[in-house]
Order: structure tokens, then sequence, then C-alpha cells
């Protein structure tokens, strides 16, 4: 069986448990209170149980404790998937969208995603799907407006004579 890492020795069992009495994040907590456990000369199994872990996991959030303190021990966000577009090719989709289509050249009068679709295909060589389309307009600022519906029968004279037009009632008479 191999040798348990050592803790570093600036901390001491109550330091973590005070850490993780002002924790907001549990899962930090639980990993502080099974550190502060090992602290204490717990079996590093039974250790790793009162966190909700196996000894290896365990094993991993000491090195990372050793290595970043308490702060290390808080779960970091996945980076995801890397971009298919470089920052000069969003740069370069920002001002198309911006400037708009040309309907005689593009065949369209406004950009839909399925025609930016077309577009990111045709420039860059890059496939994306409609709903990611949707993520990159969002990277770049771009929100869905679209215009309210009108009838093009619709009377604006019968629209305002149908509102309200009883005078306001005041409060203090």
């Amino acid at each position: 069986m191999s040798a348990s890492i050592p803790l570093r020795p600036d901390f001491s069992a109550s330091d973590l448990r005070t850490l993780a009495g002002r924790c907001t994040d549990a899962s930090q907590a639980r990993r502080l209170l099974s550190l502060a456990a090992v602290y204490d000369g717990m079996d590093r199994a039974q250790a790793a149980k009162i966190g909700g872990m196996d000894r290896q996991t365990l094993r991993d959030w000491v090195h990372r404790f050793n290595d970043e303190g308490p702060d290390g021990l808080i779960d970091r966000k996945a980076p995801g998937r890397v971009r298919y577009l470089s920052d000069a090719q969003m740069a370069e989709l920002g001002e198309i969208v911006e400037t708009g289509p040309d309907p005689e050249v593009d065949g369209v009068v406004r950009w839909r995603r399925i025609d930016l679709q077309k577009v990111i295909k045709d420039r860059f060589n890059v496939d994306y799907s409609e709903r990611a389309i949707s993520d990159l307009l969002k990277v770049l600022g771009f929100s869905h407006i679209s215009g309210r519906p009108q009838h093009p029968a619709q009377d604006v004279e019968v629209i305002e004579a149908f509102k309200k037009t009883s005078a306001k009632r005041s409060l203090h008479t």
C-alpha cells in the first residue's frame, strides 16, 4: 500500500472546520470536513466517507488542497467545447448580421438562423445547427426581436376609436 500524501502544515483541523462553517458551497464544506478529519488522524477511508467520497477522490482533493488551499476545493466549471469560428470570423459574422442581407445578392430581406447557417457554411466552411446559430448570435450580443404582427387591412382610426377615452378619475375629490 502506498504512503499517504501529507497535508500542508499551515492549516489545522479547527481552521478547516471554521472555514467549513463559513462556506456557502456545500461541496467545499464537505471536503473541508473530510480534510479536517484527516488532520485529526482519522483513517483516510473513514475521512472520505464523511465527505461522501471514496479514498481515491479524497486523495485527488488533498492534491488540490495542497496546491491551492481551501479555494482549490471549489468545483470548477467545465470549459466546454471550443468554438469552431475564430475571433476574427466571429467579428466578421457580427458585421454580416449588423449590416443585414442584400436582397439581390443573398436572396432574403432579413437574416434568419437558417440563412446565417448557409452564410457560415459558404464563407467559413463550418457546419452549425440552427440552435447553435442562436448561441453564436447571443455571444455576439444580438437578441431575437420580432415585430408585432399587424393585419394589412387594419384601420388606425378604428383602433383609436376603440381605445378607452373616458376622463381619468382623481383620487382626491
